[in-house]
């Protein structure tokens, strides 16, 4: 029946209010959190939400600033859904849906200002760092956005920058090794996806299948004041002013959840 009818199988576990892999519409899969695990990048994060893995390493750069803004540096996002993590992904240059994740990650950061590009500037007009955060999926199974978003916000905790100075007389750069800096995170955003059935119903984190059977999907992304950074609705079914409220209330909660995880491991990462 689930074969033949996935839609209609799926109505009949949403009248009960619940879903077929056990879990209440308004329930998040099991999320976990493991910070640094790649050595050689300078900040990383690996976040699981149920069978979602995604994987976030940041390299640090240096660079000239922009002509147009000698103070800011710059920070580069790209998300990589690779053949390997689903089948319906293909191997060669990124898909269209890999180019809308890596966009939807640079509003967030654009939105969110989860980092100022002013602190990472070094000596204005000189010297200023480059932030390249790349978001690679490993096993997709829906719901990327708040994977990747997660992962990117993990990471950049994680992320530790060598002192730099730029010598006056020679004009060159010194790098301070045995100092190192973490980054200033001024924000710290996340996001909720919900998956809309037959216009009305929402359901949050929704899995690869859900995500297929939905008649769209939205996605709101809210810092720790509450304050809303961005909403993502790539067409569909449109909402009801009533249903985003809704939506936002949800993702605000979702928030502290996340934001308690991350401390928590990050707390335990501390040398005691």
């Amino acid at each position: 029946f689930r074969t033949v009818e996935p839609l209609e199988y799926y109505r009949r576990f949403l009248k009960e209010n619940c879903r077929p892999d056990g879990r209440e519409l308004g329930e998040f899969r099991a999320t976990t959190v493991n910070i640094g695990s790649i050595t050689t990048a300078d900040g990383s994060a690996l976040v699981k939400l149920g069978n979602t893995t995604v994987i976030c390493g940041v390299k640090a750069e240096l660079a000239t600033p922009p002509v147009d803004s000698p103070n800011k540096g710059y920070i580069v996002p790209n998300v990589e859904l690779p053949s390997l993590c689903s089948t319906r992904f293909r191997p060669g240059p990124p898909g269209e849906e890999a180019q809308a994740a890596s966009q939807f990650i640079a509003d967030v950061i654009e939105n969110s200002q989860i980092i100022e590009k002013e602190d990472l500037c070094i000596a204005n007009g000189k010297l200023a760092w480059v932030l390249y955060c790349d978001i690679i999926c490993l096993d997709y199974d829906g719901n990327v956005l708040d994977a990747s978003t997660f992962a990117l916000l993990a990471a950049l905790k994680n992320v530790q920058l060598p002192a730099v100075t730029v010598n006056e007389e020679t004009g060159l750069s010194e790098v301070n090794l045995k100092q190192k800096n973490p980054l200033i995170i001024r924000k710290h955003p996340v996001a909720t996806s919900f998956a809309v059935f037959d216009d009305t119903l929402l359901i949050v984190d929704p899995t690869a299948e859900e995500e297929d059977l939905a008649t769209g999907t939205v996605t709101v992304v809210t810092d720790e004041e509450g304050r809303l950074c961005s909403v993502h609705k790539p067409g569909g079914s449109p909402l009801t002013g009533a249903k985003l409220q809704d939506c936002i209330t949800r993702a605000v909660t979702r928030h502290k959840e996340v934001k308690k995880l991350i401390d928590k491991v990050i707390k335990s990462m501390q040398p005691k």
